[in-house]
């Protein structure tokens, strides 16, 4: 199992700065993490951990072996469930993002639908979100059958928090050949969703696997929050069941990439520890 770190780990830094302190915890992988279309105000002055979807991908790749890292995926967290906006991370920022993975050799791009924030969106049914969900994926799965990278659907929506939902989206997709599941541990919780049960029911469909554990007082949450950022206690500490869902992934023979999504130095440090005893 290979064990990465967010690339978002100091607040109100860049991408560099969050690069080196990736490599200074001891990891050898990362994600990239937070991006964007053309410019941002930010990242030119130096306080927002993002880089430009546009990017020349000549300086992503120094950049990363300048801190002797290996990049596993590229996020691309979208929303696609309310109607298409200019200001809105949809199709064409994941077309973006899989074009940019595949120039600098990573074979992993990492989406979902998101929750709406539009009335359009809230009224869906869910035939009609499955639509809506198909509608803007269809040219993005072109683009990574054609390129090479795997498009991966992370929990962290209305729909892809459980096992059911997920389901539902990969048959409605039927691209079993480029479409696969990147494990959310907290996010499948906390959606009211069983992240045991999605090892268990995809197996080798999981290709990748974003680690938090979450804590006990999150549980009146559970079922009405679509996802959270970053984790804020070391796996093992929460509700999760971190240990026995390594073990099944372990039986099911995943060894790809895994993300660590925890705030805290110390809490990154002691998840990582206990990952690899868990999965010896």
């Amino acid at each position: 199992m290979i064990i990465g770190c967010f690339a978002l780990v100091d607040p109100f830094t860049n991408i560099q700065h969050q690069f080196k302190r990736i490599r200074e915890m001891g990891f050898d992988y990362a994600d990239l993490t937070d991006n964007h279309d053309g410019a941002t105000l930010g990242v030119e002055y130096q306080f927002a951990a993002s880089l430009s979807l546009e990017s020349r991908p000549g300086l992503i790749k120094k950049m990363v072996a300048d801190h002797k890292l290996t990049l596993t995926s590229v996020c691309a967290h979208a929303n696609l469930l309310d109607p298409p906006s200019p200001d809105r991370y949809g199709t064409h920022q994941i077309i973006k993002a899989i074009r940019l993975a595949h120039l600098l050799g990573i074979k992993q791009v990492i989406t979902t639908e998101g929750d709406p924030k539009t009335d359009f969106g809230h009224n869906l049914s869910r035939d009609r979100m499955l639509f809506a969900i198909h509608e803007k994926l269809h040219e993005p799965i072109l683009w990574a059958r054609e390129l090479g990278v795997e498009l991966l659907l992370e929990p962290h929506g209305i729909l892809t928090d459980t096992v059911e939902g997920m389901r539902a989206i990969l048959d409605t997709l039927a691209a079993d050949d480029v479409v696969g599941v990147n494990l959310d541990t907290g996010n499948s919780w906390l959606g009211g969703g069983d992240p045991l049960q999605f090892v268990k029911t995809f197996g080798r469909r999981i290709k990748h696997v974003h680690w938090k554990d979450m804590p006990k007082e999150w549980e009146p949450k559970r079922g009405k929050q679509f996802g959270c950022g970053m984790g804020l206690i070391p796996l093992g500490d929460g509700v999760v069941g971190i240990e026995t869902i390594v073990k099944e992934l372990k039986n099911v023979g995943f060894n790809g990439p895994t993300t660590l999504e925890i705030a805290g130095e110390q809490a990154v440090k002691n998840s990582a520890e206990r990952l690899r005893k868990w999965s010896a």
